[in-house]
């Protein structure tokens, strides 16, 4: 069962683990329309110098936004997202993503960001602000 904060608190953290797996690449590709070959290619990624394909940069960052959702709950959404990506992860990498309440202002929750691969390194890090929903009815 998925770890949910009802009402984050300064410094409430929830982390989540996935494996950036092929058939998990090819879906995004197909939600994408990204064709690039670092990503689809394992010849044209190979010369690049990856090991292999490298996985989606966000897709790997969908993985904070799970995060997020478990801090923030159902009545909250992403309204800010500021990313980095400071090393490619590998499709077949694992990666532990985290998010960690920084600020609460005004009812907006300021969270910090990290993604890291396994096999060490951050692959993504940043902040992101999560606000009530205002739906449109």
């Amino acid at each position: 069962m998925a770890e949910i904060v009802p009402d984050p608190k300064l410094g409430a953290r929830v982390s989540f683990r996935k494996t950036m797996t092929v058939a998990e690449q090819a879906m995004f590709t197909g939600i994408s329309g990204n064709l690039g070959a670092l990503y689809v290619d394992a010849v044209k990624a190979r010369a690049a110098g990856a090991s292999g394909p490298v996985a989606f940069e966000l897709a790997v960052a969908s993985l904070a936004t799970t995060c997020l959702s478990r801090l923030a709950g159902p009545a909250r959404r992403i309204s800010a997202l500021d990313l980095r990506f400071p090393a490619p992860v590998p499709v077949g990498g694992t990666v532990e993503a985290s998010a960690e309440v920084v600020a609460i202002e005004n009812g907006r929750i300021r969270c910090r960001l990290r993604c890291t691969l396994d096999e060490g390194g951050i692959v993504v890090e940043g902040e992101a602000v999560i606000a009530a929903f205002a739906g449109t009815g």
